[in-house]
């Protein structure tokens, strides 16, 4: 049974208000005890030097296979490609401090089962399959004057009609899949649909998240007005993706569902200072701009209204280097211990894993030290990854 013990830190256990000195001490994969008389002898010491431990953080919203900013390129590329280059993805992620990720478009078991038996580095993986899209919907990469077909169905799959649905969703459930992710109104990527308008019939979402609920899993939904969300909510989704053109009173109807806002920050301020640098086309570019700034208030009102927020980043292609920015963004938003709290306990109560994203003893040992503590200076949450120890299942990373 390997131990290890992480010396002289303050500890944040992803829910309190204040950190707290003591030793973490980590037995078998798991945190046997925490605490200024946990041991501090073990096979291997990690002196902190006064820096702070975190439970690994979490991100709700990541794609490994979205290798592009064009989803007809990811679409039409050969999936041996697409796993590499995602895999690539997945070791950059853990490196940054991110010990769990949710796929919410794409994965499948063959890179789950690579990364089970330790082929790659990469963040414990949680994946849905190809998210489900009506057809023209945001999951639709075709344009207007396009009709290519036979996609490979990657990320997103064009599945039209409740029956279509509900089998689509048993078969995603066959393949190990986490939990499903739908496309409930239009979206800055795709190019035919408005972002506004929700998407998919109530028939089809009512059988989508029924078919979840009977596996004891949910789903999750990309929307961003108010009436996608409505639309979505009150027909069963569990996790609301982007959420950008949220009111006051669509946060109400969330939290009277318990449902979670996963807001994707990072995302928009990439595509602002970055899009002409990968050529992303000029009606994503206008519709970015819709919902760049609503994102921030989507965070305040669904804070106000007692709706549990997560956090996510939703980084295509090249942009994915912005992920620990998306902690800054929220950071200006919603405050250091909110942020932390959402990358952590919050998405950990999300993904229905009580054993991750906080230190406590019995709860799996993947955590982040930092030099520094992100109550005094919150920049040695986003400054680069040299300053910053992570542990996977009790093994520092590197």
């Amino acid at each position: 049974m390997a131990t290890l013990s992480i010396v002289n830190a303050q500890v944040f256990d992803g829910e309190s208000d204040e950190l707290h000195p003591g030793t973490v001490y980590v037995a078998d994969g798991r945190i046997a005890e925490v605490g200024p008389d946990a041991p501090s002898t073990a096979d291997r010491v990690i002196d902190a030097k006064g820096g702070t431990v975190l439970p690994g953080l979490i991100d709700a919203h990541f794609h490994a296979y979205g290798i592009s900013l064009n989803g007809q390129y990811i679409e039409s590329t050969p999936l041996s490609f697409v796993a590499l280059a995602g895999a690539k993805r997945l070791g950059g992620a853990l490196a940054r401090g991110f010990t769990t990720v949710r796929d919410v478009a794409g994965g499948d078991p063959g890179l789950a089962a690579a990364i089970e038996q330790g082929l790659i580095a990469s963040p414990r993986y949680l994946y849905t399959g190809a998210a489900l899209s009506q057809t023209g919907g945001h999951g639709d990469p075709r344009s207007t004057d396009s009709d290519l077909c036979g996609f490979h169905h990657h990320t997103t799959e064009v599945v039209d009609g409740v029956d279509a649905v509900r089998r689509a969703v048993r078969d995603r459930f066959r393949r190990g899949a986490h939990a499903i992710k739908i496309m409930t109104s239009g979206g800055v990527m795709s190019l035919t649909d408005p972002i506004r308008i929700p998407q998919y019939s109530p028939e089809e979402v009512t059988a989508i998240t029924t078919e979840a609920a009977r596996r004891g899993s949910y789903v999750a939904a990309h929307a961003y007005s108010p009436e996608a969300i409505k639309h979505s909510v009150e027909n069963g989704v569990r996790s609301i993706e982007h959420g950008n053109l949220l009111d006051a009173a669509t946060a109400e109807l969330m939290a009277r569902h318990e449902a979670f806002l996963v807001p994707t920050l990072a995302a928009y301020d990439a595509i602002e200072r970055r899009g002409d640098e990968f050529g992303l086309a000029a009606v994503s570019k206008a519709k970015n701009r819709e919902v760049l700034d609503s994102g921030r208030t989507a965070i305040e009102l669904a804070r106000a209204a007692g709706v549990r927020v997560g956090f996510g980043t939703d980084l295509m292609g090249g942009l994915e280097d912005e992920q620990l920015q998306g902690l800054r963004l929220q950071v200006d938003v919603d405050g250091v211990l909110n942020t932390l709290r959402s990358a952590t306990s919050v998405n950990a109560d999300l993904i229905g894993r009580a054993d991750l994203g906080r230190v406590r003893a019995g709860g799996v040992a993947d955590l982040l030290i930092l030099e520094g503590n992100p109550f005094d200076d919150p920049r040695v949450l986003w400054s680069g990854q040299e300053n910053r120890t992570v542990v996977q299942a009790g093994t520092p990373v590197g």
